[in-house]
């Protein structure tokens, strides 16, 4: 599609929207980039100012501030970066209009060569593509990885030639102005409640996440979650073929565990990987993410024993369950990443308990029980940070938990450490497993896991 000459103006001053302003431009659109900010909000940024002064330096308008229907002046185009929602009034006012609405995920889509591997789920997403990059590197000799990742996927698109391969991480957000997104191989891993403020229910939430395959053909391949009944039930409305995988069941198709083993059978061969106890990151959701992204790995041509030393040497991804340090037999673990309950149980679970938990942050509101129940059996001490600490803690003693062994240290992670650091001994494993939102306290989940081991390496 050629955009030369056309008037395109970009909502977010954020990564997605400075790559997708920046193409734009490059392909001769003349292009505004707005944020409802002001431009003083961005002062003590240094990186987003250095983006601001690049775009104005390739010719493009940079305009901070109310957003008003004069932006919309002969328009031909918004491309909305992720953190924008589709229903503010701007974009209401331009599909109004009759305005193209469409996102950076659709732009890379439109110009990559390479085939796109697309993995999205409430859940193991950065984990699973980080492998996935990984597994693809082991093959081709040209591989992009980007998306929700840090690396925006137009970057990629733009970068890798037709015969390399791209892992792309996908969210909701992402998908939501995103109408015709086609990915070779799309991977749901899981569904579970999460950004329901955004999008309003569970219903439409899935429906964000279908999108990723909507626009697939019988030729292309959707991953599927088999444990999983929100994604077990996506097969039904599925245009490519599907490959299941699941961690309980042995299947006579997919990706799987047999006797330990990880399996997969495909066209009526099998292939063993590797032991689940030989891969290199923990936890039950691991060996999901890792028969996940070996799926698409295989579909997408990387062969078993291209595989194995891969399995066997990926460490994980920064801020999820991440080991930072060892202190008089403790060990500590950042797992920042886990802004919702889900998550933090999934890294409750991959400990055999005697956890010294940090837990709290900006509340998604979500249902507790689950959650609780599980700090209730393997949790020792629970200490509670920011805005959702009341509201956790009435949770915790709703489950059981002694009282003495809640504790709450208000917007202080230097305060939480210091508290988890005094409490734990041998056995006992300290976790910052927040089950929230950062935003209380951080700019996002990777401000607050550094922060936080800025503090433990500081002890």
């Amino acid at each position: 599609m050629s955009y030369r000459g056309k008037a395109a103006l970009v909502i977010g001053a954020g990564i997605s929207g400075f790559a997708a302003a920046k193409y734009l431009a490059h392909e001769g659109a003349r292009v505004t980039l707005s944020d409802a900010k002001s431009e003083t909000d961005f002062e003590k940024d240094a990186e987003t100012r250095e983006h601001i002064e690049a775009l104005r330096a390739q010719g493009i308008s940079c305009v901070f501030g109310a957003q008003g229907e004069e932006l919309l002046a002969g328009v031909d185009m918004i491309v909305l970066s992720p953190a924008v929602p589709e229903r503010i009034p701007l974009v209401r006012a331009a599909r109004a209009r009759g305005i193209r609405v469409t996102t950076e995920v659709e732009l890379a889509g439109e110009v990559a060569r390479a085939p796109i591997c697309a993995v999205t789920g409430t859940n193991g997403k950065t984990t699973t593509t980080a492998l996935l990059g990984n597994l693809l590197r082991a093959h081709f000799a040209f591989v992009g990885v980007g998306g929700n990742i840090g690396v925006p996927l137009i970057e990629e698109a733009l970068r890798i030639p037709a015969e390399g391969a791209i892992a792309a991480e996908i969210s909701s957000y992402q998908m939501e102005a995103t109408a015709h997104f086609h990915v070779h191989i799309a991977a749901e891993l899981n569904v579970t409640p999460d950004h329901i403020v955004r999008h309003g229910s569970m219903e439409v939430y899935r429906a964000m996440k279908e999108k990723l395959f909507a626009a697939q053909t019988p030729e292309d391949f959707l991953v599927l979650n088999g444990d999983d009944p929100h994604t077990r039930g996506m097969a039904a409305r599925a245009k490519g073929r599907v490959c299941f995988f699941s961690r309980l069941h042995p299947l006579p198709a997919g990706a799987y565990v047999e006797d330990g083993m990880l399996v997969i059978a495909w066209d009526g061969v099998r292939h063993e990987l590797i032991p689940a106890a030989e891969l290199g990151i923990r936890g039950g959701h691991n060996v999901e993410n890792a028969l996940a992204a070996a799926a698409v790995a295989f579909l997408a041509g990387v062969t078993p024993a291209e595989m194995r030393p891969v399995l066997r040497d990926f460490a994980g991804v920064e801020h999820r369950i991440e080991p930072v340090r060892d202190i008089n037999g403790v060990r500590y673990y950042n797992d920042s990443k886990a802004t919702n309950t889900d998550a933090a149980i999934k890294a409750l679970e991959a400990f055999d308990g005697h956890i010294v938990l940090i837990a709290g942050g900006d509340d998604k509101m979500t249902d507790l029980t689950d959650f609780m129940n599980l700090v209730h059996a393997r949790v020792d001490e629970l200490i509670l940070v920011g805005a959702a600490a009341e509201r956790f803690a009435a949770a915790a003693l709703d489950a059981g938990v002694d009282p003495a062994h809640i504790r709450r240290v208000g917007y202080d992670m230097e305060a939480a450490v210091r508290t988890a650091h005094d409490l734990a001994h041998p056995p006992q494993t300290v976790l910052l497993s927040p089950a929230c939102a950062s935003f209380d306290m951080y700019g996002g989940y990777e401000e607050r896991g550094r922060d936080f081991k800025r503090i433990v390496n500081g002890l």
